[in-house]
């Protein structure tokens, strides 16, 4: 019998993304924004993120993304603001 390594799955936005390594969010928001973001969860070219992440329908704050680590079966949403109403 073989073993199989499982990459950890979540349900990001309502599809199923596997993730390559232990991530944290901050690590999640940077693949999937393209950005490169500073410890804090700011964007590191000074410019505005505008993202709000919520696992398991809980908001994470920014601040701590850098240490909230995703696990196999995590809900995540990635919220982008948008102005208007």
């Amino acid at each position: 019998m073989t073993d199989h390594v499982h990459s950890p799955t979540i349900v990001l936005n309502g599809e199923h993304h596997e993730l390559l390594s232990a991530s944290s969010a901050l690590d999640l928001i940077a693949e999937v924004t393209g950005r490169e973001l500073s410890p804090d969860g700011t964007p590191a070219d000074g410019g505005r993120l505008g993202l709000a992440l919520a696992v398991d329908g809980e908001v994470i704050r920014r601040g701590a993304w850098s240490d909230f680590t995703l696990a196999d079966g995590h809900i995540v949403d990635i919220v982008t603001a948008v102005q208007g109403g």
